[in-house]
């Protein structure tokens, strides 16, 4: 019998899901949960990481006896430290305005091919090589940890850099899971300032006894590291706040038609290379529901899928990645923006709202499946939809239907689940993250959604593609 807890920490929430193993099944429960808000420090969004450290020793109180714990987060952002292990400044937030407009600066130190060449990742201005080009701090830093890394350093005084995050700050090269040399040096960034580079499922060292892993640091590869085992050629779509939706690879693939199709290749938890796009995923509802909530319109989330479901289809479409969207406050007014740039009908009401973020989303997830198809000479008969999206209904039946393929929906906590299962892993009480999979796919409901593809969704595409300029 071996006992866990997983930190699971979003960029608007964090909770902590303690996981018993038994040798056949995985039980396991959220013991504390707690919204991260960000903080304005010096006119920058920033993570409040006293707060969060707190709260990871409110969960630790809560937990009573384990013998592990590990940290996955969000990707890309990171934390400076100076000589003596002290923040030199609170953590930028990726949603701070500081890097709008840094892409152009960049591709003039090196093109946007050559950088995808040598990292393989989706080029986008909060990857963590960008916002360090904003960051005046870097020079009196003396070590550099991405979110996951800070948590177990402040737990265990131990520096490390796990590999699955690392592989989403545009320096990585993961043909050889070592930083890229050419980036580094054209960007003026020096590998010193890194910790040693580690695989996933090491440990890091201990805090009261109990052993601190560093598990897939990144909340991406601990949610697939959970994905259903499936005989089909399967792709996957871990539906958070960011939809990131792919297929797993033994080998990265670098090529121009990648590049120009915005996708990624990461470091999985398995050793595999997740090909991959990263697109705005329920952060968009979660931030409308927001803007409503400031002018007192309160609306729960059943709310707003119904509001959804009663509206007219097909009737506006939005680019789910344009950079404004991507921002905090004002989304409705957003969305209306982007309506009358592009010359559509503007949405009217709440249902019409979100009727065009719901499809918007699905259509993007088709765009993204025909890109990595063309990439990988893959034909996907199946999604694999797992996430908290896996519990918005709609969603997933949009999803299968502008597919054309049946969706398969949970497991809903997917993130804690592979977490768990990597430090299982690590405490040798689990193989391999495929046994892992067949575990849970003992003890895991999934729902199947069958598409009802029709000429409207295929009417939907031309449009949806014309608009936001997709191949």
């Amino acid at each position: 019998m071996k006992t866990v807890l997983a930190f699971d920490f979003g960029a608007s929430s964090g909770r902590a899901v303690k996981g018993v193993f038994d040798g056949e099944k995985i039980r396991y429960e959220e013991i504390h949960r707690f919204k991260n808000a960000p903080l304005t420090v010096d006119g920058h969004i920033c993570h409040d990481i006293p707060m969060m450290l707190s709260e990871i020793k409110t969960a630790l109180d809560k937990a009573g006896n384990i013998d592990s714990l590990a940290f996955d987060t969000w990707g890309v952002d990171y934390a400076l430290l100076d000589a003596n292990g002290e923040l030199v400044h609170a953590p930028y937030h990726y949603r701070d305005e500081r890097t709008s407009g840094i892409l152009e600066k960049a591709e003039k130190i090196m093109p946007r091919s050559a950088l995808f060449s040598h990292t393989g990742n989706q080029i986008m201005n909060i990857n963590t090589l960008f916002q360090l080009m904003c960051d005046e701090n870097l020079k009196s830093a003396d070590t550099l940890l991405f979110m996951p890394d800070l948590f177990s350093f402040l737990l265990t005084g131990n520096k490390v850099c796990e590999q699955t995050i690392a592989s989403t700050s545009q320096m990585l090269d993961p043909r050889i899971k070592m930083w890229s040399e050419p980036v580094l040096s054209a960007f003026g960034i020096n590998k010193e300032i890194f910790a040693p580079l580690v695989k996933t499922n090491t440990v890091a060292g201990e805090y009261n006894n109990v052993k601190v892993i560093s598990a897939a640091g990144h909340d991406t590869q601990c949610a697939i590291a959970a994905m259903p085992y499936s005989q089909k050629t399967a792709a996957f779509l871990s539906c958070g706040t960011w939809s990131l939706i792919g297929c797993e690879l033994d080998e990265p693939v670098l090529s121009e038609k990648a590049e120009k199709s915005g996708l990624s290749n990461e470091l999985g938890a398995n050793g595999k290379i997740n090909f991959l796009q990263n697109i705005s995923g329920l952060w968009l509802i979660q931030e409308f529901r927001r803007c409503l909530a400031l002018d007192g319109k309160e609306y729960g989330w059943n709310d707003l899928e119904n509001a959804a479901r009663g509206s007219t289809p097909f009737l506006c479409f939005i680019d789910p990645d344009c950079e404004e969207l991507s921002l905090f406050g004002k989304l409705p007014q957003k969305l209306e923006d982007f309506c009358r740039r592009t010359n559509q009908r503007v949405p009217q009401n709440v249902g019409e709202y979100m009727r065009c973020i719901y499809e918007s989303l699905a259509l993007k997830y088709r765009s993204a499946i025909k890109n990595i198809e063309d990439c990988t000479n893959k034909k996907f008969e199946i999604l694999h939809l797992f996430g908290g999206g896996a519990n918005d209904a709609l969603l997933c039946e949009l999803a299968a239907n502008a597919l054309g393929i049946p969706v398969t929906a949970g497991p809903t906590e997917a993130t804690a689940l592979g977490n768990i299962i990597l430090q299982l892993i690590a405490l040798g009480e689990i193989k391999s993250v495929d046994e892992g999979r067949q575990i849970l796919s003992k003890s895991e409901s999934l729902k199947i959604y069958e598409p009802r593809h029709s000429n409207e969704w295929d009417d939907a595409y031309k449009k949806f593609i014309k608009l936001c300029g997709e191949n």
